[in-house]
């Protein structure tokens, strides 16, 4: 009889990057670890940002789904509230 081992499965990475729109309007790339993001004219901008800072690994990257706003502390406030991770989905 052969042993067993049991099949270890990896739990999904969280994405380290958040793509979206701001509540005025202006594209932000937020990052999970605070390191680096910003304001972005245009969505392909911003992900391409968020692509060359995590060495292109598209599971590092999502996309906040419309009509959920992605606030940059420090930069961009308001009353909109800021996107629930449980609500991202994944670029790629």
């Amino acid at each position: 009889m052969g042993s067993r081992y049991p099949i270890q499965r990896a739990l999904p990475a969280t994405p380290r990057f958040t793509v979206g729109r701001d509540h005025h309007g202006w594209w932000v790339v937020q990052d999970r670890l605070d390191r680096v993001g910003g304001l972005f004219a245009n969505e392909a901008a911003a992900l391409h940002f968020a692509s060359e800072e995590s060495n292109r690994d598209a599971r590092a990257v999502c996309r906040a789904p419309a009509g959920k706003c992605v606030e940059l502390d420090g930069l961009t406030t308001g009353a909109a509230p800021v996107v629930e991770r449980s609500y991202l989905r994944r670029i790629a």
